[in-house]
Formats: C-alpha cells, structure tokens, sequence
C-alpha cells in the first residue's frame, strides 16, 4: 500500500479577473477524492471564492457546481485575508482564519504544495 501525502493547495490569484481560482478549486476537489488529505488556502482576494456575493467571478456557474462537494467533504480552508473590511462568508465551510505564518507552517508540514 502506497503511504499518503498530505497536500496544500494555495490559491492566491483573484477570482474576478481569472478563471484560474475556480479551477484550482476544482483540481484540489479532485485531488480530496483520493487518499490524500488536503488543505486548501486562500490567500487574499481568493478568499471571495467562499464570498456570499459571487456574481463577479470568473466561471461562478462551475464555481456553484462543486462549493456544495467542499461543504459536504468539510475540506479544510484556511484563510489569509487582506487588511480591511472583509467579505460575508458563506457557512457551512470548515474555515480557519490563518495568517501568513500559518500558510507557511502549512506548506512546511505538507508533502506536497501547488500554488495557483
């Protein structure tokens, strides 16, 4: 039996101008399916990706279709927000408010990291 890796997936691009957050969202989904455990960070705008007003994303339609799966899973997201007033999170997520050394205790303790 193969041993598992745990992994980190950092989406730190903003899912208002690039379709890539949503589909990071959707490999890191794929990836949850497997043996390997996963967290997710979202750094900064990113964050907008679990935002209760979405209508300005990228690929919202695609993004709809898989946030129920993160919800039913309870993949692990660790926030990292900008300074400032912060957006209406939709409940039902397993979210930890983070910091930057949070992120990178994170990647550290992972055994593998993909950045997005």
């Amino acid at each position: 039996m193969a041993a598992t890796a745990s992994i980190v997936l950092i989406i730190r691009q903003d899912p208002r101008t690039s379709a890539l957050p949503v589909e990071a969202l959707r490999i890191a989904l794929g990836l949850a399916a497997g043996e390997n455990p996963i967290t997710v960070v979202l750094m900064g705008s990113a964050v907008l990706l679990l935002a209760e007003d979405t209508e300005e994303i990228v690929d919202l339609d695609i993004l709809e279709k898989y946030l129920p799966s993160f919800e039913h899973l309870q993949i692990p997201f660790l926030l990292v927000q900008d300074p400032g007033p912060q957006p209406a999170l939709l409940d039902g997520f397993a979210v930890t408010d983070g910091t930057l050394e949070s992120a990178r205790q994170a990647m550290t303790a992972a055994d593998r990291v993909l950045v997005f």
